[in-house]
């Protein structure tokens, strides 16, 4: 993908004309933003199609550990419940990915080996991103060395709440280019980002600088994804595309816990960008807890009734 679309190459030639680009974009109307997230989520999901969009839901799952006490033996555990959701019922889709920190990309790459399940791992001093750029494009050689199939990093949040844009976008830059095949996630942290007009104007900054997906937060903050930061991104990805031609990603991360949590956002996703993002080639959740909940819904739809507490290991 290019660095920057043609069509947008003028906006991004200096400081002062990202600036006007980024701040030219159209204002968010809040309350009307908030209204048609609130009113998607009331659609009726019927049970074929509620079945259909929980086996979609878990193939969308990058299946994440990203805590201090990970071990080699914790990832492969995890990576043997991606490729395999329910040892009970080997029908149960496989998960997009496992997402872990750079130290535990090759135990990852080893334990997935031949499965289809992409590796992705966090970089740049994630979840943070508080670190020199020499240090944060290390982080992400060492994650690519390993075998990662997808980069996921973190803007300077810092920089851009300050102004410093171009700072932001030539940071992208420098980590898209590190990643070689690897796609590239851009995390903004929307809940740091504190307006919707500045979730936007991150969402056409990581676009412009050639993210291959646009990530709504980390999980380690207070306010993760929520449908309407995510109506946001999607609209935004429809636009980019419909003025460039280039179809760009989503991850909601953070704070999706249950399956008609993620019924919901799929709703968002074909009523806001359309059919094309319906694939996990496109659309992601960032969850573990998740993929819980969809196998218990999954197990109901099959029997008619709920399993018990154990029917899912516990992450």
């Amino acid at each position: 993908m290019p660095t920057t679309a043609p069509a947008f190459a003028d906006a991004t030639a200096s400081d002062s004309a990202l600036r006007r680009f980024l701040h030219g974009l159209p204002g968010v109307d809040a309350v009307g933003l908030e209204a048609r997230a609130a009113s998607l989520g009331t659609r009726s999901i019927k049970t074929t199609a509620k079945a259909y969009a929980i086996d979609l839901a878990i193939s969308m799952i990058d299946l994440t550990t990203l805590e201090g006490a990970d071990t080699p033996g914790k990832v492969r555990a995890l990576a043997a419940k991606a490729v395999h959701p329910d040892p009970t019922d080997r029908t149960a889709p496989r998960t997009a990915a496992v997402c872990v920190y750079p130290d535990m990309a090759a135990t990852a790459v080893a334990a997935l080996a031949g499965s289809g399940v992409k590796v992705a791992s966090v970089a740049t001093a994630f979840p943070a991103g508080r670190a020199a750029l020499d240090v944060k494009l290390a982080d992400v050689r060492d994650a690519v060395a390993a075998g990662a199939d997808e980069i996921d990093m973190v803007i300077d949040r810092g920089a851009f709440l300050s102004g410093r844009y171009l700072k932001v976008y030539e940071e992208i830059l420098a980590v898209k280019a590190e990643c070689g095949s690897a796609r590239l996630k851009v995390i903004f942290e929307t809940g740091e980002l504190s307006t919707y007009d500045n979730i936007r104007r991150a969402s056409w900054l990581g676009m412009l600088a050639g993210a291959d997906f646009i990530k709504t937060s980390t999980g380690k903050v207070a306010v993760n994804a929520t449908p309407a930061n995510t109506l946001l991104m999607l609209e935004a990805v429809r636009d980019f595309r419909a003025q460039t031609g280039v179809q760009i990603g989503v991850k909601p991360a953070g704070g999706i816990r249950t399956s008609k949590d993620a019924i919901k956002f799929l709703v968002l996703v074909n009523e806001t960008a359309g059919e094309d993002w319906l694939d996990n080639h496109w659309f992601r959740f960032g969850a573990s807890s998740l993929l819980n909940d969809l196998l218990m819904q999954r197990q109901k739809l099959s029997t008619g009734r709920y399993s018990g507490p154990d029917y899912v290991t516990v992450d």
